[in-house]
């Protein structure tokens, strides 16, 4: 992409002020990966970039490379935004917190069409339904997202002797559930939770299993730890 310019579409993951004009963007796109860009002007009254790079906006960027590590926007057009998010806290933070893990996981420079599909596809039906129950959607996407970057958990066998009964306790580290046997030191979880984590994985996002408070906790606990060791990242919100 380096001295070229580009037309991309995007989903604006966090924007911040820069300078007494400008704005600088995260971005997921689907060729690119998690990009940076500089909107020059942005914040001027008369701009026309300003009301189009809000954070969860969907739109098509014109991007230039220039020396820096910044890409530059020359141009955006809206092409989904999300109004009815907005509209409800819990929507809203769901996107937020997804934005977040997205910004935190995606990889600069390597195509992510699945992970840009993915945060497509939870943004609609966030704005679709902002008042929902969202927790098993919220899960679903992160154990869909982890799928997408390669990381496969072990969920049907012990990672450490392949036993596929009395399996307690999920070992982050090693990759997967383990058995009473090869616990050690790992958190325990249930079969509900386990169960619950095989569904979200085996279905649509659209038809995401509702997830009860308790086997929530240990399947937030197992990706949190899963990204910790295999990706080096920490998925815990900002708001915690």
């Amino acid at each position: 992409m380096s001295g070229s310019r580009v037309s991309t579409e995007a989903v604006v993951l966090r924007s911040m002020r820069y300078g007494e004009a400008d704005r600088i963007l995260h971005a997921i796109t689907p060729e690119h990966g998690r990009i940076g860009a500089v909107a020059r002007g942005a914040r001027k009254p008369k701009s026309k970039l300003g009301g189009r790079l809000e954070p969860l906006s969907v739109v098509r960027l014109d991007l230039l490379k220039g020396r820096s590590d910044l890409h530059t926007v020359v141009g955006a057009d809206t092409v989904a935004v999300h109004h009815r998010i907005l509209t409800s806290h819990a929507a809203l933070t769901h996107a937020q917190r997804a934005c977040h893990v997205v910004d935190r996981t995606a990889a600069e420079d390597e195509p992510a069409e699945r992970v840009f599909g993915l945060l497509r596809t939870l943004l609609a039906l966030l704005d679709a339904r902002p008042d929902a129950a969202h927790e098993g959607l919220q899960l679903a996407f992160r154990l869909k997202l982890l799928y997408a970057l390669g990381l496969q958990p072990a969920l049907g066998a012990c990672v450490r002797c392949g036993a596929t009964e009395g399996l307690v306790a999920f070992d982050a580290q090693a990759g997967g559930v383990v058995c009473a046997s090869h616990q050690g030191g790992a958190p325990g979880i249930d079969a509900t939770a386990l169960g619950a984590m095989v569904d979200a994985l085996g279905v649509p996002l659209s038809e995401a299993p509702r997830i009860d408070a308790r086997p929530a906790r240990q399947i937030h606990r197992a990706i949190e730890g899963l990204a910790v060791h295999h990706l080096g990242v920490d998925l815990r919100p900002r708001d915690e």
